[in-house]
């Protein structure tokens, strides 16, 4: 077989490969041709998107690039603008706004030179996306939403769907950030219904359907970030070639899991998540959730380590970090970073972000007063973007706050009964424990004792099955029921765990004997041998006979 021969059987494999959506298939098999002879511009453009698919985001740029030179040497000006705008679209992804600009100035001056040929044509719409987009970031709506708008109108009269596609989106994205929520959110509906259809490209596809659930994460749309998610998932399972948007979806994924309870589950999702994006800045999202996953199950090591990780790939570790600090009593650090970040977030989707976090450490720092304004502003946003979820937050903020202060205990409890409310129609186990926490220390100040052990108690099963480490400590605290410490530093359940250890019982069996799941019992055998310096199960088990702990 002559070289010629092979070089075309590679492109043509590449090519049916790329129509099938085989991406890993398509990506080596246009690489093995390119690398007998150049590919021409269409197949390099094809090689670029399928890199991008398989998460080789950078290469796809290069591929672009070398698209767009071999289309200006052919004279094919209108086409090569496009291959620039991918390049700068990927470059504005990667953090490089300069790169970008300068890529976008070439493709306008491109477009100039190209005159008449250039009337008319969809890549003009694509640069009006681009300077839309930009002036989005910059925080001027009224001129993005015109340029985008304008954007649509090139691309419905050129029938070019992924720039509709694109462009809708932006303009759904833009009215949300300008305070139009429901508006915007009626709009990226309606997006995700067309690029669902098959109409729109494969890459545009993915972008979208990220760009609208993070637009819901935003906005704390709960319903619509899970229904969307679990789109995108089967999404990506359709293709099992696919890198890119997995890794995000991931994550999300994880956030769900988190809020639903599903702690261990989260935590493999974010895991895979980080894996799957190695040192690319988008990993900042995955190891941000994996410390805060950690951090709620007071495994504060693993936590700061993550926390410093998606520092390092472009993530602000805060208000998680500020957290950690206030876990680990430092609550002087906790209260100068927050105030930092806070200061610095001026928009209300940023400060909706913080609000809470804020509130807690302004209490534990004493300053009330900034808490009650805090928890003010927090309701005014949960009520304009009216979502269930954030109302969920302002109501145990607000209780939080009236608990604090002493003398309004009834209203407090009456907001903290429509917080606990709010948090079990979400589904949210370990924020509706927190409220609980809270209303028997209500109760409490009421004179009521034996309703706030019942609620403590409640808490308390709660965190024991979520693993919990830190609320756990702090429910024992308030509660005044916890037992004088084992020898060995084990909590009350602990002890218990390790009683069945002793008898020769599973953890299948010690699960079911104390309702709780597999996972969480073996958590509990790591926590004994670590805070026991023990080896093994018999180890342990020596240590009950020992210790007279049967």
């Amino acid at each position: 077989m002559s070289d010629t021969t092979a070089v075309s059987t590679a492109l043509d494999r590449g090519r049916e490969s790329y129509a099938r959506r085989a991406w890993g298939d398509a990506y080596s098999e246009l690489s093995a041709a390119d690398g007998e002879a150049p590919l021409p511009p269409a197949d390099l453009e094809r090689l670029g998107i399928a890199a991008v698919l398989v998460g080789r985001e950078a290469e796809g740029a290069a591929l672009w690039e070398r698209a767009h030179h071999e289309l200006v040497e052919q004279g094919a000006l209108v086409p090569s603008v496009r291959c620039a705008f991918w390049v700068a679209f990927s470059l504005l992804n990667r953090g490089e706004p300069a790169h970008a600009g300068g890529w976008l100035a070439r493709a306008k001056r491109l477009l100039d030179d190209a005159g008449a040929a250039a009337d008319g044509c969809a890549e003009r719409g694509y640069l009006m996306l681009m300077d839309g987009r930009r002036r989005v970031i910059e925080g001027d709506y009224p001129g993005a939403l015109v340029l985008i708008g304008q954007a649509v109108e090139v691309g419905e009269q050129c029938g070019d769907n992924d720039l509709v596609a694109l462009a809708r989106h932006v303009q759904g994205r833009g009215l949300i950030l300008r305070g139009e929520a429901a508006a915007g959110m009626a709009l990226l509906d309606e997006v995700m219904v067309d690029v669902t259809t098959g109409e729109v490209s494969p890459h545009i596809v993915g972008i979208v359907y990220c760009g609208v659930i993070d637009a819901c994460q935003e906005i704390f749309d709960l319903r619509r970030a899970k229904e969307w998610t679990a789109a995108l998932s089967r999404w990506c399972e359709s293709q099992p070639d696919l890198v890119a948007y997995t890794g995000t979806c991931l994550v999300h994924r994880a956030e769900i899991m988190q809020l639903h309870g599903a702690w261990p589950d989260a935590i493999d999702e974010v895991r895979r998540g980080c894996e799957l994006f190695g040192d690319q800045p988008a990993a900042g999202a995955a190891f941000y959730r994996q410390a805060e996953l950690y951090r709620l199950r007071g495994e504060f090591t693993k936590a700061e380590e993550a926390y410093r990780q998606a520092s390092r790939l472009g993530r602000e570790p805060h208000p998680g970090l500020a957290q950690l600090r206030l876990a680990q009593g430092q609550v002087g650090a906790a209260a100068a970073a927050i105030r930092r970040v806070a200061g610095e977030a001026r928009d209300r989707t940023s400060r909706s972000h913080l609000l809470a976090a804020y509130i807690e450490i302004m209490m534990a720092d004493g300053d009330v007063a900034a808490a009650t304004a805090a928890t003010d502003e927090l309701a005014d946003i949960a009520e304009a973007l009216d979502a269930p979820l954030l109302r969920a937050t302002a109501a145990t903020a607000r209780g939080a706050v009236l608990v604090a202060k002493g003398g309004d205990t009834l209203d407090a409890l009456v907001a903290l009964r429509g917080a606990w409310t709010r948090w079990q129609e979400l589904d949210a186990p370990y924020e509706a424990a927190r409220v609980r926490v809270l209303i028997g220390l209500a109760c409490r100040g009421l004179g009521d004792e034996d309703t706030a052990q019942m609620e403590f108690d409640a808490a308390r099963w709660v965190f024991e099955r979520l693993g919990a480490e830190p609320d756990l400590a702090r429910v024992d605290a308030v509660s005044g029921k916890r037992d004088a410490v084992s020898p060995g530093g084990l909590t009350d359940r602990e002890i218990e765990v390790l009683r069945l250890v002793a008898a020769g019982k599973t953890n299948r069996a010690i699960a079911a004997e104390l309702v709780l799941s597999e996972k969480t019992v073996a958590r509990h055998v790591s926590n004994i041998l670590t805070k026991l310096d023990l080896s093994s199960r018999a180890a342990a088990t020596a240590y009950a006979y020992e210790n007279d702990l049967l």
